[in-house]
């Protein structure tokens, strides 16, 4: 088969995929859902009677209701935020196949 003059192989091949924001925003949301864990194992130890020894921290069984509830919203909006960034590192970039034609991954 003769080719022309013109022709290069290499820009029919996609190009590797850029995806360090993703991975950027996968990091920041584990951090984010640790964080998360942290204020709820605090809010909860409060309410047991073992307050963490941190200042500035409110004690009453008010503050930690709330500390545990704030801790319990940031670990679902971590995990969250996880999820999407993960969906979108897996996602690739060529043509779209159909569901079932595809191998199950995890």
């Amino acid at each position: 088969m003769k080719s022309s003059d013109g022709f290069n192989p290499r820009r029919l091949r996609p190009r590797g995929q850029r995806n360090w924001g993703a991975r950027l925003g996968a990091v920041l949301a584990a951090v984010l859902a640790m964080l998360g864990i942290l204020l709820t194992l605090a809010g909860l130890a409060t309410l047991v009677g073992h307050p963490p020894q941190a200042t500035g921290m409110d004690l009453s069984t008010t503050g930690a209701i709330v500390l545990a509830v704030g801790g319990l919203m940031v670990l679902y909006l971590g995990v969250l935020f996880w999820r999407l960034c993960r969906r979108r590192m897996r996602r690739g970039g060529a043509l779209d196949m159909s569901p079932h034609l595809m191998r199950k991954h995890d």
